[in-house]
């Protein structure tokens, strides 16, 4: 016992043979179906105290005008970044107070969305988004995750072949999905003092975006 298992401690590594490192990947284009506008006001005034109740008074009025139409998943609606700052002379003084508000409409029922979003007087359209939906993009994924996967196997069975090999075992793999970035704004081309036409739908238009699966991994030629 003693002898096996010094031998077995002074044996030399040997590295395994005849193992490919290959990857793959598959993608699928869809359509865009979530849609997000995040409409936001500033207001300045002498001391922080008017600011705060200012743009509270903003925000509130879109929010009420927003909550009739809410359904979820169709239109959700939340706050968005609420900032208060100080306005410093030269000197370093203070001389005034500034703020900002933001409320986002978010959905897959864009008509619900777009014509709530013009009834919204009190704050301005500051920027448009456009994504997938969580249904949509596990729909997808799991399209492309097939793809790669398919892939992955025809190349580990072409270089195998041509490396004078009838096939290939898994030996270890790995499956990554491009879970993408945020919704990509758009900013809107007006002013912020600019307002829609009462009820008007803001104008909106969406896109296509790329899901891709990546599949790594080595295999055994044998």
């Amino acid at each position: 016992m003693c002898a096996g298992a010094a031998w077995a401690q002074g044996a030399p590594w040997t590295p395994p043979q005849n193992v490919l490192q290959l990857s793959a990947s598959g993608t699928v284009e869809a359509q865009q179906d979530l849609l997000s506008i995040t409409l936001a006001t500033t207001r300045d005034a002498a001391d922080a105290a008017t600011v705060q109740t200012q743009l509270k008074t903003a925000l509130d009025a879109a929010l009420a005008e927003a909550r009739k139409n809410v359904q979820p998943g169709e239109l959700d609606v939340r706050t968005g970044n609420f900032s208060l700052s100080p306005r410093y002379t030269r000197e370093g003084k203070i001389n005034g107070w500034q703020g900002s508000a933001e409320l986002v409409l978010e959905g897959k029922d864009f008509p619900r969305i777009t014509q709530t979003a013009g009834r919204i007087s009190t704050l301005s359209i500051g920027n448009i988004g456009f994504g997938l939906s969580r249904e949509q993009r596990a729909k997808v994924e799991t399209e492309a995750q097939t793809l790669a996967i398919d892939n992955f196997k025809h190349k580990a069975d072409e270089l195998a072949k041509g490396f004078g090999f009838g096939g290939y075992t898994l030996r270890e793999v790995a499956v990554n999905a491009n879970q993408g970035g945020p919704m990509q704004p758009r900013m809107m081309a007006m002013s912020a003092s600019a307002k829609m036409a009462s009820d008007a739908p803001v104008p909106v238009e969406p896109g296509k975006t790329s899901v891709v699966v990546n599949v790594s991994g080595s295999v055994q030629l044998k």
